[in-house]
């Protein structure tokens, strides 16, 4: 099996840095294109008359957003010239499928928190999704241990 092209999802934490040395490793041993993908989530308010959200509040989050994404794409390119960066709004599960189907991915590293119990039931598991929902293979790379 080779992997032509490797979608690494990054939401910049420890478990995100693991996950970006095993898909460079992969990525140099077979020659692929490497793909850095950051999902940022609009925040939700609701009240009692429906949705609102306040447009000024967009605005910051994604230039905070892309702003990590261009800081991390220029490390990368430090290690591997030839990466490429991707910035998507959105739940993150469903993006990050949505990216991999778009570029054509062989492969989705990522890192996960392995988080359990209630704090994993309230925060949700954007690596469960992806493995359970992927068509194709999903690496995950645990964290450090808490």
């Amino acid at each position: 099996m080779s992997f032509e092209r490797i979608l690494l999802a990054s939401d910049f934490g420890d478990s995100s840095r693991q996950a970006l040395d095993l898909a460079l490793q992969i990525a140099e041993k077979f020659g692929s294109e490497l793909i850095l993908v950051h999902c940022w989530e609009p925040p939700n308010y609701s009240y009692a008359a429906g949705l609102y959200l306040p447009v000024d509040v967009l605005a910051p989050i994604e230039h905070a957003a892309r702003t990590h994404l261009e800081e991390a794409t220029i490390e990368l390119k430090q290690r591997f010239p030839a990466a490429k960066s991707l910035l998507r709004a959105g739940a993150p599960w469903e993006e990050l499928l949505a990216a991999a189907s778009e570029v054509k991915a062989d492969l989705i590293v990522m890192g996960t928190h392995g988080r359990r119990g209630l704090e994993r039931a309230l925060l949700g598991s954007v690596a469960e999704k992806v493995v359970r929902l992927s068509p194709i293979p999903v690496l995950t790379v645990h964290g450090a241990k808490r």
